[in-house]
């Protein structure tokens, strides 16, 4: 796991997404995993203006979203699949087709897990998981004690993931309490996962995911498992950091940092 800190949030996301570009131009038919959320929505915007202006080309990759709301179909405008055709694929030029989040409205809930769980595998895979992280630890619905060895299913949310993501909802009681999530293990299984945490009410946990014990309480601690992880953070998040000198040191003289060091 590498730790990233830039001095503010614009500056995290930028280089977010030149991150996200750079692996794009590499295999140009890179298989994505994305997320949601209010701090992805300028990495996204990031991307657009990347692929407007820097002719970035998403014409031939995949993306698979990590959730979806139990209930809502997906003209819904609280549907992840509305939040992404808004934010990102109305913007750039993948073909929607190649672009896939679980479905809400599956006539079969128990079966939607394990279907886009083979969606995944036909498709080769992950290559760059893209996450954020949830005020108790968790990535994407995987709320506190899920198995860190989870697949993709179905998930009750917490009243604290409740109370902070109705107030998107027009009316706050139309929130689902449930939804489809990838697993912790599915999202392990990405070749590489790029974690973005801005803001000073994401400190604490930041540095119990980091730099403290693996435990299924914060779903986000898994990832220090994984062998390519970069959790990109701005000082307010990475402000109880113990490792923050490392942290600086290891992105100021490791070679595969030098083209991002002037951003």
């Amino acid at each position: 796991m590498e730790v990233i800190i830039r001095p503010d949030a614009r500056s995290a996301v930028k280089l977010t997404a030149r991150i996200i570009a750079d692996d794009l131009k590499k295999k140009p038919d890179m298989v994505f995993g994305l997320a949601t959320g209010r701090t992805m929505e300028a990495v996204y915007a990031e991307l657009a203006r990347l692929h407007k202006e820097c002719g970035v080309d998403f014409s031939l990759a995949k993306s698979f979203n990590l959730d979806e709301y139990i209930g809502l179909a997906p003209e819904n405008k609280n549907s992840y699949r509305y939040y992404m055709n808004y934010h990102l694929f109305n913007n750039v030029n993948i073909d929607l087709r190649n672009t896939h989040l679980p479905d809400g409205i599956a006539e079969d809930l128990d079966a939607e897990g394990p279907r886009y769980e083979q969606v995944i595998a036909d498709a080769g895979g992950i290559d760059l998981q893209l996450l954020g992280i949830g005020c108790d630890g968790h990535i994407g619905f995987n709320e506190p004690l899920s198995s860190l060895a989870s697949r993709t299913r179905q998930k009750a949310l917490t009243p604290e993931t409740y109370e902070q993501n109705s107030p998107l909802f027009d009316n706050p009681q139309d929130m689902p309490k449930r939804a489809f999530t990838m697993g912790v293990g599915t999202i392990l299984d990405a070749k590489r996962i790029v974690m973005l945490v801005t803001g000073p009410e994401k400190a604490e946990i930041l540095a119990k995911a980091v730099e403290g014990p693996v435990t299924s309480m914060i779903s986000a601690s898994a990832l220090q498992l994984h062998p390519r992880v970069v959790i990109i953070a701005d000082e307010d998040a990475a402000v109880k950091l113990e490792g923050k000198n490392y942290y600086r040191w290891i992105f100021q003289n490791e070679p595969e940092w030098e083209p991002y060091r002037s951003m």
